[in-house]
């Protein structure tokens, strides 16, 4: 006898088993956003000048870049699972799936306009 009430068993609903995966990146993403703030504020604090050609001059270093584009990847994940979730759980029509791609769109796009950006500072464009 399976698990659920009969209604759910007849439709074909139940779990996925794509939770626990959703909940571990979800989790580890927390975790790299906080240390990798962590070294942002840090960094930045630990900054003499905060005008517009010494911070340049300090992405420009491979050890800044670096981090950077691996805390807007990870922001951006974070972002996508957070909103995800929050779209499947009270978006109960078909437009749940324009809102998903719409979501995945927004995303990729912000992020790798970011991306972007870091590169072309980090490799010296004007």
């Amino acid at each position: 006898m399976g698990t659920g009430t009969p209604l759910g068993r007849v439709r074909g609903l139940g779990s996925a088993k794509e939770g626990t995966h959703h909940w571990w990146r979800q989790r580890v993403t927390a975790g790299s956003n906080l240390f990798l703030m962590l070294w942002l504020v840090v960094s930045i604090l630990s900054r003499g000048s905060f005008d517009y050609a010494s911070m340049r001059l300090w992405m420009q270093s491979a050890w800044v870049a670096v981090p950077m584009a691996l805390l807007v990847i990870s922001v951006f994940t974070h972002f996508r699972l957070g909103l995800q979730v929050v779209i499947e759980d009270y978006q109960h029509n078909e437009t749940r799936v324009v809102f998903l791609i719409l979501l995945n769109f927004f995303t990729v796009g912000l992020g790798a306009t970011a991306l972007f950006a870091i590169a072309k500072i980090a490799f010296g464009a004007k």
